[in-house]
């Protein structure tokens, strides 16, 4: 993939203050989805400013789509268009009295005419599921619901990269879960996404690479089970290893052989321990898990579909389709990590319905077929429309594949 934010020994020192970043260097290429990961007072927060120029390296050179950024009014103007930045508190980002007038400040700042701030708003609120949003004041809202405007006013602009510093930070874990698939959206859309966290359980089985920091240098910078396996320097960024990849080495420590790809879900886990007991489970005929797309499928078809099929349980993948289960009173046993679940239902013999939207469906085939090479086990994964007929295993159809493009 291309590279489309790059660092070059850029190093940072506040006004009469401490050196924050001492010489990093790294490039993250487009599409992807990386946690900076370290201690409160590493400099995660600082490295993330320059991104978009809010800071300027006391040396060294940041790089956007390979050009090296320029600190005049007019090159930040187009940068800050390309690169978005969230900051953690939205009460320090939303500036208008009105939602709608705080996500079209962005678009109306750049010149855009009325009506096509109005159609970016519009798709913005969209995206982070607030629609009919647009008269609320931002002071009577949740927080989850500000990070909402907050993020939506970045969209509005529609940029290439989206910088989060700690998103999750003052969410309940409810709504920890949200965000992080809203954030799972935005990448399948082709964002590059970029977070800064201190919690490990949250990077692991998120990103697809963590930069480790540490007093203003990087520790370590790989896929998150090596970047995490490093004992000694997760000690040093006084972090803890996650559960599942600790679990996975106590394994490998007791003698017990252990796949090069180590687990990133418990999913991963269970085939890991199946594995290990060479059969001696005996699993049931495996469920069928049914897609459904929200943007397509008929309200009433829906709701009379779930209710021909009691015992089944209903997940929901994005904003849309947790906003159409709660609009049509269906219970949703999965919101998060939606897919893996389903697929350990399946294996249970339990069926199950992933509610999403169309940009969303192809990820459902894409992660069951994923599966069954890998395991050798046969899952069937159908439309929801043609549930009834004759499934293709482990599959959907070819049109399906070909237009997704998993991270």
């Amino acid at each position: 993939m291309k590279v489309i934010l790059e660092a070059r020994d850029v190093r940072y020192r506040y006004p009469r203050g401490r050196e924050a970043i001492k010489g990093i260097s790294f490039h993250m290429r487009r599409g992807e989805k990386i946690a900076l990961v370290g201690p409160n007072g590493a400099g995660k927060s600082t490295l993330l400013q320059m991104f978009n120029g809010m800071i300027r390296p006391t040396s060294g050179a940041m790089l956007f789509d390979n050009t090296p950024i320029q600190y005049d009014t007019t090159s930040l103007r187009q940068l800050r268009k390309r690169v978005g930045y969230v900051l953690q508190n939205p009460d320090r980002q939303i500036i208008a009295p009105t939602v709608y007038q705080d996500v079209a400040f962005g678009p109306a700042n750049l010149g855009y005419d009325e009506q096509t701030v109005r159609q970016a708003v519009a798709l913005a609120l969209r995206q982070v599921g607030l629609e009919g949003f647009e008269r609320r004041p931002p002071h009577q809202l949740s927080g989850g619901e500000k990070k909402r405007v907050s993020i939506a006013g970045v969209l509005a602009m529609d940029p290439d990269v989206l910088v989060f510093d700690e998103p999750t930070s003052g969410l309940d874990p409810s709504g920890s879960e949200d965000l992080m698939e809203l954030l799972d959206e935005l990448n399948h859309d082709g964002k590059t996404v970029i977070i800064s966290t201190h919690d490990v359980e949250l990077a692991y089985p998120w990103a697809d690479r963590a930069i480790l920091i540490l007093d203003g240098r990087i520790l370590q910078e790989d896929v998150p089970d090596v970047a995490f396996g490093n004992s000694d320097h997760i000690r040093m960024a006084h972090l803890s290893v996650p559960t599942l990849l600790e679990l996975s080495q106590e394994l490998g420590r007791r003698g017990f052989t252990q796949p090069e790809r180590k687990p990133r879900s418990v999913l991963d886990m269970i085939h890991i321990i199946e594995n290990l007991l060479h059969g001696s489970c005996r699993n049931p005929a495996p469920g069928t898990i049914s897609v459904c797309n929200v943007d397509e499928e008929a309200t009433s078809s829906l709701s009379a579909w779930v209710k021909t099929r009691p015992g089944l349980a209903v997940g929901a993948m994005g904003t849309r389709a947790k906003q159409r289960a709660s609009q049509e009173q269906l219970t949703l046993e999965f919101t998060y990590g939606v897919i893996d679940k389903c697929i350990l239902r399946a294996l249970r013999g339990q069926d199950s319905l992933i509610l999403t939207t169309g940009s969303m469906v192809g990820r459902v085939a894409v992660r069951v077929e994923a599966y069954c090479r890998e395991s050798g086990n046969i899952i069937s994964v159908v439309s929801m429309s043609t549930a009834e007929q004759p499934p293709v295993t482990g599959l959907m159809d070819e049109e399906v594949r070909q237009n997704d493009h998993p991270h």
